[in-house]
């Protein structure tokens, strides 16, 4: 799967993150980096996934931000950023990367897309083939805090919180859950074995342990 894929590389990556913190700075540039260190330590375990791509990939998902503070269309413009750089397969993952149902209703944020990006979304939704790296993205996304990662049931939160809730919204936390469960069945254990930080990130703890990762 790696000699097809056309991603920049990590040098390219890292460049065009730091290009967008300096455009539009917040603590979506860590939750992005977060995101690619967990892609990257599964996608090691699983065989067919290239673990560099796999980080570039989590590291420009939401690289639509660089054009400011916005709300559901930081996916396009970060789809269209990456296409006119010349990089479909990321650009890919700027939209998949927010509809684990493939339902335009589940994104959440301020519909500030305009009525042809909306159209355009949903059909490219429709069409589309997720890859492992569609599906590894939507499964980082989930875990992946600004200060680190955590149970995916706290970013549910985290995200419920500072959205609300919509009529998908437990079939996307259902969808999501399916595809951690996906990735463990390939990996042969837990996630949260493999990711540091988890108890520490999700209850605030400063624990002592030798393991800092829950099973």
């Amino acid at each position: 799967m790696k000699d097809h894929l056309q991603t920049p590389t990590l040098a390219q990556a890292e460049a065009f993150l730091r290009e967008a913190e300096s455009l539009n700075p917040g603590p979506w540039v860590a939750h992005s980096v977060n995101a690619a260190r967990g892609a990257q330590i599964i996608a090691g375990r699983c065989a067919g996934l290239d673990a560099d791509a796999a980080y570039v990939f989590g590291l420009l998902h939401d690289i639509g931000r660089r054009a400011g503070v916005t709300g559901v269309r930081h996916i396009v413009d970060g789809h269209a950023f990456l296409m006119a750089q010349g990089y479909p397969d990321a650009a890919r993952i700027c939209l998949t990367h927010s509809f684990q149902t493939r339902q335009i209703g589940e994104i959440y944020g301020e519909l500030d897309w305009t009525a042809d990006e909306a159209r355009f979304v949903e059909d490219y939704l429709a069409r589309a083939e997720y890859t492992p790296y569609d599906r590894l993205i939507q499964l980082c996304d989930a875990i992946a805090l600004p200060a680190g990662f955590c149970l995916m049931e706290k970013r549910f939160v985290d995200v419920a919180m500072r959205y609300g809730t919509l009529p998908y919204t437990v079939a996307k936390w259902r969808a999501t859950l399916a595809i951690k469960t996906e990735f463990e069945a390939a990996i042969g254990c837990s996630i949260y074995r493999l990711l540091p930080g988890v108890v520490e990130n999700t209850f605030g703890l400063e624990v002592s342990c030798t393991s800092s990762s829950v099973g």
